[in-house]
């Protein structure tokens, strides 16, 4: 289940993120939370399974795409099909929006597609 972020999942949305090889700078980390907290239109959602947060996928909206900034899922629980998952109830959630990313996230969203 997507969960937008809330300040009070900043210590779990951190170490998600921190998962990603260009998150892993302490104060880069730090930054990027920042831009999601104080963009309107940079948004952050939690992948919730059970009772644990393993995902976590954050976007900037455009005016007329989602553009994929961040994918991220719990290493434990990788090759399972959680980011694909976020995905999807991704596109569920912005249906009349294109769905695209960055470079770094592009390969992975192409995969989901196919």
């Amino acid at each position: 289940m997507l969960i937008r972020y809330r300040k009070n999942y900043e210590k779990i949305a951190m170490g998600l993120l921190s998962f990603m090889p260009t998150e892993k700078d302490l104060k880069h980390l730090q930054q990027t939370m920042k831009n999601y907290e104080a963009n309107d239109d940079w948004q952050l959602f939690l992948w919730k399974e059970d009772e644990d947060f393993i995902g976590i996928i954050g976007v900037i909206i455009r005016e007329d795409a989602v553009e994929v900034q961040h994918i991220s899922v719990n290493p434990s629980h990788r090759h399972q099909g959680i980011g694909k998952q976020m995905v999807k109830a991704l596109k569920d959630l912005y249906p009349e929006k294109k769905l695209c990313a960055n470079d770094m996230i592009a390969a992975f969203l192409d995969k989901c597609e196919q």
